[in-house]
């Protein structure tokens, strides 16, 4: 009753911290011709009802989805219901989940799980962008994490369907979707594909079809109107990359300008070779040898691999690789700790724009106390706890002074956030200069992008020597 008890005030921490950041401005707000990400999930609703497809939002107040006169709209009972929404969201679809998961792990104390879902519920990127910026992300990753509950629990069928529900609410869950088919074929694999593996693979095959037909179904009434949606899923004429992303592209382009230089489908194939080549490794480890943990650490790989090198990137697109981080936060808890934080730092051009400033200060301090507190992370940096053992001792058969990992990585770490707390005061407190406009801007990105590289280096060292064998992973049941 009382880790219930304690349980129930951890969620009640995380909502209040939500709704107090819903308090504050929005994307857009009273900035027309273009207003920002609240009036685009406000349009949505205009054009579902007022196009073929109905849904039932007239019925709480037209004036909200009137087609055409209701660009812009904002009122106060619109924007609760709008900030309601993103609410009930998270308390039907993410929170469970996060719950559900972190009582799974095993080899931990019920303290430590209870500690483990406050840190997830504290996590301030997806807290600023859902209820700040203003977006449904939580409903997408929600369903990703529930399906990766099914796939780690062998409900596989389950499973399926809750990722196929995530990445037909949102297209770009497709950041997740090789380690998800990796594994389950894996799973088909090492069951046999004369026996029970092949059984597995048609259930799987029509799980998925029968999930995506549900979803598409309103619409194929009419070729054009499918269309439509299949342009506006994969909108490449929006360019490489979109506005100041802490990706490969945006920060070359610092020095060399490729959207100038090659054309649109040279581009796309580059990014596509790239993205393709630097997950290809972590996907056929875990084809081979599917398991929870190594799943899990795949995710993580095969989002930031998409996020880096992949063609047309948003920065709120690191939210995707967030959700795996605070999956394995549990088991790395000091680099978890420090990717978090970096991916919040990514996106604080957007945040400033938005007018997030305190809000950001805020819960990203109160997710750093959280976590530093629960996990102990400053004591967690033994090659054991960064789960860099087996990769050492590789290391050491040919270089037999190689002690010195864990100290880098601290002073890498202690670097890393000085240089982030510097160029935050230096973006609120200094105006760049008027040649260069967007100089601050574009430091957050480049700097966040070199720690994003690194951050792929070391998961895939992890996923590639298997430091299982140098320590007992937690893992999931």
């Amino acid at each position: 009753m009382e880790k219930w008890n304690l349980m129930a005030v951890v969620v009640l921490l995380g909502l209040t911290v939500r709704w107090t950041v819903s308090l504050n401005s929005y994307s857009g707000a009273g900035k027309p011709p273009m207003f920002g990400d609240y009036e685009a999930q406000r349009h949505w609703q205009e054009i579902t009802f007022n196009l073929p497809v109905k849904q039932c939002a007239k019925f709480i107040n037209p004036d909200w989805i009137a087609l055409h006169s209701s660009r812009g709209y904002e009122s106060q009972a619109h924007k609760l219901f709008m900030r309601t929404t993103v609410l009930i969201a998270d308390l039907l679809i993410y929170i469970p989940a996060v719950i559900l998961y972190c009582c799974c792990l095993k080899e931990i104390s019920t303290k430590k799980k209870i500690a483990n879902v406050l840190c997830i519920l504290l996590y301030p990127g997806l807290i600023l962008i859902d209820y700040g910026h203003f977006q449904y992300n939580s409903v997408s990753l929600g369903f990703a994490l529930w399906g990766v509950l099914g796939v780690s629990c062998d409900w596989d069928l389950l499973g399926s369907l809750a990722f196929c529900l995530a990445i037909n609410y949102k297209q770009m869950e497709l950041y997740h979707s090789l380690p998800f088919f990796c594994f389950l074929l894996g799973k088909c694999f090492k069951k046999g594909l004369k026996g029970e593996g092949f059984v597995l693979l048609i259930k799987l095959s029509c799980t998925v079809v029968a999930s995506f037909i549900l979803c598409w179904l309103p619409f194929f009434t009419e070729r054009e109107q499918t269309m439509q949606v299949l342009r506006r899923l994969f909108p490449v004429d929006r360019g490489l990359f979109e506005d100041k992303v802490a990706n490969i592209w945006c920060s070359v382009s610092i020095f060399l300008k490729i959207k100038d230089i090659l054309p649109r489908h040279i581009q796309i194939i580059i990014s596509f070779c790239f993205t393709f080549l630097s997950l290809l490794p972590a996907c056929i480890k875990l084809t081979l040898k599917p398991s929870p943990r190594g799943f899990r650490f795949t995710l993580v790989s095969c989002a930031l691999s998409f996020f880096l090198f992949s063609f047309q990137v948003h920065e709120k697109s690191i939210l995707l690789v967030s959700l795996p981080v605070c999956l394995v936060l549990s088991e790395i808890p000091f680099m978890s700790t420090w990717f978090l934080l970096v991916s919040t730092f990514s996106m604080l051009p957007l945040l400033l724009k938005d007018e997030l400033l305190i809000p950001s200060v805020v819960t990203t301090m109160a997710f750093f106390i959280a976590c530093a507190t629960s996990f102990s992370i400053f004591e967690k940096t033994s090659e054991e706890e960064l789960q860099l053992k087996s990769f050492s001792i590789s290391v050491r058969k040919y270089l037999p002074c190689f002690t010195f990992l864990p100290r880098i990585i601290q002073y890498l770490f202690l670097t890393s956030v000085f240089t982030m707390v510097l160029l935050t005061l230096i973006t609120v407190t200094l105006e760049p200069p008027q040649k260069l406009p967007d100089l601050f801007s574009v430091l957050v990105c480049f700097l966040s992008c070199l720690n994003f590289l690194f951050f792929l280096v070391y998961f895939n060292i992890i996923i590639m020597w298997d430091s299982k064998n140098g320590r007992n992973p937690k893992k999931t049941n």
